[in-house]
Protein backbone atom coordinates (compact mmCIF):
# COMPACT_ATOMS: atom_id res chain seq x y z
CA UNK A 1 0.00 0.00 0.00
CA UNK A 2 1.67 3.51 -0.76
CA UNK A 3 2.80 5.45 2.06
CA UNK A 4 0.07 9.22 2.07
CA UNK A 5 1.62 12.12 1.34
CA UNK A 6 1.04 15.35 2.89
CA UNK A 7 1.92 18.55 0.47
CA UNK A 8 2.55 21.69 2.57
CA UNK A 9 2.25 25.08 1.03
CA UNK A 10 2.90 28.23 3.26
CA UNK A 11 3.93 31.90 3.36
CA UNK A 12 6.39 30.73 6.04
CA UNK A 13 9.72 31.05 4.35
CA UNK A 14 12.82 28.29 5.96
CA UNK A 15 14.38 30.49 8.51
CA UNK A 16 12.64 29.97 10.87
CA UNK A 17 11.44 26.97 12.97
CA UNK A 18 7.32 26.97 11.43
CA UNK A 19 7.98 24.82 8.31
CA UNK A 20 10.04 22.45 10.19
CA UNK A 21 7.85 22.11 13.45
CA UNK A 22 4.65 21.33 11.27
CA UNK A 23 5.94 18.32 9.76
CA UNK A 24 7.36 17.14 13.09
CA UNK A 25 3.99 17.28 14.44
CA UNK A 26 2.49 15.92 11.30
CA UNK A 27 5.34 13.09 11.41
CA UNK A 28 4.53 12.51 15.43
CA UNK A 29 1.10 11.64 14.31
CA UNK A 30 1.56 9.31 10.71
CA UNK A 31 5.43 8.24 10.45
CA UNK A 32 4.51 7.11 7.65
CA UNK A 33 3.56 10.20 5.89
CA UNK A 34 5.90 10.94 3.03
CA UNK A 35 5.71 15.44 3.24
CA UNK A 36 6.46 16.90 0.40
CA UNK A 37 7.33 21.06 0.43
CA UNK A 38 5.13 22.78 -2.25
CA UNK A 39 6.92 25.70 -1.89
CA UNK A 40 7.14 28.03 1.69
CA UNK A 41 8.33 31.03 -0.11
CA UNK A 42 4.53 32.56 -1.14
CA UNK A 43 4.45 36.71 -0.57
CA UNK A 44 3.29 37.34 2.93
CA UNK A 45 -0.53 37.31 3.87
CA UNK A 46 -0.98 37.41 -0.35
CA UNK A 47 -4.69 34.72 -0.18
CA UNK A 48 -5.06 35.38 -3.96
CA UNK A 49 -1.24 34.61 -5.37
CA UNK A 50 -1.84 31.23 -3.02
CA UNK A 51 -4.99 30.53 -4.22
CA UNK A 52 -3.56 30.55 -8.06
CA UNK A 53 -0.54 28.72 -6.69
CA UNK A 54 -2.40 25.98 -5.46
CA UNK A 55 -4.67 25.44 -7.89
CA UNK A 56 -1.54 25.15 -10.78
CA UNK A 57 -0.26 22.36 -8.56
CA UNK A 58 -2.59 19.71 -6.52
CA UNK A 59 -3.54 18.08 -10.11
CA UNK A 60 0.16 16.76 -10.59
CA UNK A 61 -0.16 15.12 -7.35
CA UNK A 62 -1.08 11.60 -7.13
CA UNK A 63 -4.61 11.00 -5.75
CA UNK A 64 -5.32 10.72 -2.49
CA UNK A 65 -2.78 13.43 -1.66
CA UNK A 66 -3.38 16.03 1.56
CA UNK A 67 -2.96 19.54 0.87
CA UNK A 68 -1.64 21.91 4.43
CA UNK A 69 -2.23 25.38 3.21
CA UNK A 70 -1.61 27.77 5.62
CA UNK A 71 -1.06 31.51 4.35
CA UNK A 72 -3.22 32.97 7.01
CA UNK A 73 -3.32 36.56 7.87
CA UNK A 74 -6.27 36.14 10.34
CA UNK A 75 -4.82 33.62 12.40
CA UNK A 76 -6.17 33.44 15.99
CA UNK A 77 -9.15 35.35 15.04
CA UNK A 78 -12.89 33.80 14.46
CA UNK A 79 -12.07 32.62 10.87
CA UNK A 80 -12.81 29.40 10.87
CA UNK A 81 -10.30 25.96 9.96
CA UNK A 82 -11.81 24.47 8.11
CA UNK A 83 -10.75 20.66 5.22
CA UNK A 84 -11.74 19.89 2.16
CA UNK A 85 -12.43 16.89 -0.67
CA UNK A 86 -12.32 18.05 -4.52
CA UNK A 87 -11.87 15.52 -7.07
CA UNK A 88 -9.58 12.78 -5.43
CA UNK A 89 -7.74 15.26 -3.05
CA UNK A 90 -8.22 16.70 0.62
CA UNK A 91 -7.04 20.06 1.69
CA UNK A 92 -6.96 22.01 4.88
CA UNK A 93 -6.56 25.44 5.22
CA UNK A 94 -8.12 28.27 6.71
CA UNK A 95 -11.52 29.64 5.91
CA UNK A 96 -10.10 32.79 4.25
CA UNK A 97 -10.51 31.57 0.31
CA UNK A 98 -7.20 30.44 -0.16
CA UNK A 99 -9.34 27.43 -1.69
CA UNK A 100 -11.10 29.43 -4.20
CA UNK A 101 -8.91 28.75 -7.22
CA UNK A 102 -9.22 25.10 -6.61
CA UNK A 103 -13.16 25.07 -5.88
CA UNK A 104 -13.81 27.46 -8.86
CA UNK A 105 -11.77 24.14 -10.79
CA UNK A 106 -14.56 21.49 -9.04
CA UNK A 107 -17.03 21.91 -6.17
CA UNK A 108 -15.90 20.27 -3.17
CA UNK A 109 -17.57 17.01 -2.23
CA UNK A 110 -17.32 17.76 0.94
CA UNK A 111 -15.73 21.09 3.28
CA UNK A 112 -16.23 20.79 7.52
CA UNK A 113 -15.37 22.21 9.65
CA UNK A 114 -11.86 22.10 12.21
CA UNK A 115 -14.21 21.76 15.24
CA UNK A 116 -13.18 18.31 16.92
CA UNK A 117 -10.40 19.11 19.15
CA UNK A 118 -9.21 15.54 19.73
CA UNK A 119 -7.83 16.02 16.20
CA UNK A 120 -5.68 18.87 17.00
CA UNK A 121 -2.80 20.14 19.64
CA UNK A 122 -3.90 19.79 23.41
CA UNK A 123 -3.22 23.64 23.07
CA UNK A 124 -4.05 25.89 20.16
CA UNK A 125 -1.80 28.61 20.37
CA UNK A 126 -3.58 31.44 18.97
CA UNK A 127 -0.87 32.74 17.05
CA UNK A 128 0.12 29.36 15.23
CA UNK A 129 -2.53 27.56 14.07
CA UNK A 130 -1.03 25.47 11.54
CA UNK A 131 1.48 23.72 13.97
CA UNK A 132 -1.76 23.21 16.22
CA UNK A 133 -4.37 22.77 14.05
CA UNK A 134 -4.03 22.83 10.26
CA UNK A 135 -1.04 19.95 10.63
CA UNK A 136 -2.90 17.88 13.04
CA UNK A 137 -5.56 17.75 10.77
CA UNK A 138 -3.51 16.65 7.51
CA UNK A 139 -2.02 14.02 9.49
CA UNK A 140 -4.95 12.44 10.77
CA UNK A 141 -6.31 12.69 7.28
CA UNK A 142 -2.94 11.20 6.41
CA UNK A 143 -3.52 8.33 9.30
CA UNK A 144 -6.97 7.12 7.70
CA UNK A 145 -9.76 9.13 9.42
CA UNK A 146 -12.21 10.35 7.07
CA UNK A 147 -13.15 14.02 6.21
CA UNK A 148 -16.41 14.46 8.23
CA UNK A 149 -14.45 13.24 12.01
CA UNK A 150 -12.85 16.44 11.28
CA UNK A 151 -16.02 18.55 12.57
CA UNK A 152 -19.50 19.52 11.25
CA UNK A 153 -20.08 20.24 7.47
CA UNK A 154 -19.82 23.76 6.11
CA UNK A 155 -21.57 25.10 3.12
CA UNK A 156 -20.72 29.00 3.49
CA UNK A 157 -16.95 28.89 2.86
CA UNK A 158 -15.62 31.78 2.26
CA UNK A 159 -14.58 32.69 -1.44
CA UNK A 160 -12.62 35.43 -2.58
CA UNK A 161 -13.33 37.28 -6.31
CA UNK A 162 -9.97 36.62 -7.99
CA UNK A 163 -8.92 38.60 -11.30
CA UNK A 164 -10.67 37.20 -14.37
CA UNK A 165 -9.87 38.03 -17.99
CA UNK A 166 -12.56 40.01 -20.08
CA UNK A 167 -13.11 39.90 -23.94
CA UNK A 168 -14.82 43.41 -25.48
CA UNK A 169 -14.56 44.93 -28.57
CA UNK A 170 -12.37 42.55 -29.92
CA UNK A 171 -9.97 41.97 -27.51
CA UNK A 172 -8.57 40.40 -24.45
CA UNK A 173 -7.82 42.45 -20.85
CA UNK A 174 -6.24 40.73 -18.24
CA UNK A 175 -3.48 41.24 -15.64
CA UNK A 176 -0.40 39.98 -13.92
CA UNK A 177 -1.28 37.78 -11.88
CA UNK A 178 2.76 35.98 -10.80
CA UNK A 179 6.17 36.69 -11.35
CA UNK A 180 8.57 33.88 -11.01
CA UNK A 181 11.90 34.15 -9.98
CA UNK A 182 13.48 34.29 -13.28
CA UNK A 183 11.31 37.22 -14.19
CA UNK A 184 8.90 36.02 -16.17
CA UNK A 185 5.68 37.46 -16.27
CA UNK A 186 2.35 35.52 -15.68
CA UNK A 187 -1.23 36.69 -16.54
CA UNK A 188 -4.12 35.39 -16.40
CA UNK A 189 -5.11 34.89 -20.04
CA UNK A 190 -5.11 31.14 -21.41
CA UNK A 191 -4.38 30.05 -24.79
CA UNK A 192 -7.97 29.08 -25.21
CA UNK A 193 -8.63 32.80 -24.79
CA UNK A 194 -6.07 33.37 -26.96
CA UNK A 195 -6.88 31.07 -29.86
CA UNK A 196 -10.35 31.85 -29.49
CA UNK A 197 -9.61 35.49 -30.67
CA UNK A 198 -6.71 34.90 -33.19
CA UNK A 199 -7.07 31.09 -34.37
CA UNK A 200 -5.08 29.13 -36.58
CA UNK A 201 -1.85 30.59 -35.36
CA UNK A 202 -3.29 34.25 -36.14
CA UNK A 203 -0.60 36.70 -35.35
CA UNK A 204 -1.80 38.63 -32.04
CA UNK A 205 -0.72 42.37 -30.69
CA UNK A 206 0.48 42.16 -26.86
CA UNK A 207 1.12 44.88 -24.40
CA UNK A 208 1.84 44.90 -20.76
CA UNK A 209 1.25 48.31 -18.92
CA UNK A 210 1.25 50.20 -22.71
CA UNK A 211 4.48 47.95 -23.49
CA UNK A 212 4.38 46.19 -26.91
CA UNK A 213 5.55 42.66 -26.51
CA UNK A 214 7.42 41.58 -29.52
CA UNK A 215 5.95 38.48 -30.29
CA UNK A 216 4.88 34.86 -29.45
CA UNK A 217 7.07 32.45 -29.39
CA UNK A 218 7.04 28.43 -28.57
CA UNK A 219 10.02 28.27 -26.20
CA UNK A 220 12.28 30.45 -23.97
CA UNK A 221 15.08 29.44 -26.19
CA UNK A 222 13.44 31.06 -29.33
CA UNK A 223 13.65 34.54 -27.34
CA UNK A 224 16.74 36.38 -28.57
CA UNK A 225 19.14 38.88 -26.63
CA UNK A 226 17.94 42.08 -25.41
CA UNK A 227 14.04 40.90 -26.82
CA UNK A 228 10.87 40.48 -24.63
CA UNK A 229 8.39 37.41 -25.96
CA UNK A 230 5.15 36.37 -25.20
CA UNK A 231 4.78 32.43 -24.69
CA UNK A 232 2.38 29.73 -23.12
CA UNK A 233 3.69 28.70 -20.02
CA UNK A 234 3.54 25.25 -18.24
CA UNK A 235 -0.17 26.14 -16.78
CA UNK A 236 -0.89 27.23 -20.45
CA UNK A 237 -1.40 30.59 -19.37
CA UNK A 238 0.33 33.47 -21.46
CA UNK A 239 3.69 35.23 -19.96
CA UNK A 240 6.52 37.15 -21.12
CA UNK A 241 9.95 36.79 -21.03
CA UNK A 242 12.93 37.65 -22.02
CA UNK A 243 16.41 35.84 -22.88
CA UNK A 244 18.41 34.80 -20.01
CA UNK A 245 17.51 37.76 -17.57
CA UNK A 246 13.93 39.48 -16.04
CA UNK A 247 11.48 40.41 -18.32
CA UNK A 248 9.99 42.15 -15.09
CA UNK A 249 12.30 44.48 -14.53
CA UNK A 250 13.20 44.89 -17.75
CA UNK A 251 9.43 46.16 -18.32
CA UNK A 252 9.02 47.70 -14.39
CA UNK A 253 5.85 45.72 -14.52
CA UNK A 254 4.36 44.53 -10.78
CA UNK A 255 1.47 42.07 -9.97
CA UNK A 256 -1.71 43.81 -10.97
CA UNK A 257 -0.40 45.43 -14.13
CA UNK A 258 -2.63 45.67 -17.12
CA UNK A 259 -2.36 43.22 -20.15
CA UNK A 260 -4.33 43.41 -23.34
CA UNK A 261 -4.24 40.89 -26.56
CA UNK A 262 -5.70 41.88 -29.76
CA UNK A 263 -5.57 41.25 -33.17
CA UNK A 264 -2.85 42.44 -35.36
Amino acid sequence: MAKPIVALLSDFGTRDHYTGVMKGVVLSICPDAVLVDVSHDLPAHDIPFAALELAATYKYFPAGTIFVVVVDPGVGSARRGIAAEVGEWKFVAPDNGVLTAVFQDAPPKKVVELTERRYARPTVSRTFEGRDRFAPAGAWLAKGIQLPALGRPVADYVQIVLAQPQVEAGEIRGEVVRIDRFGNVVTNIDRKLCERLAPAGEPLAITIAGQTVSRLVSTFSDISAGEICALYGSTDHLECAAHASSAAEALAVTVGAPVIVGKV
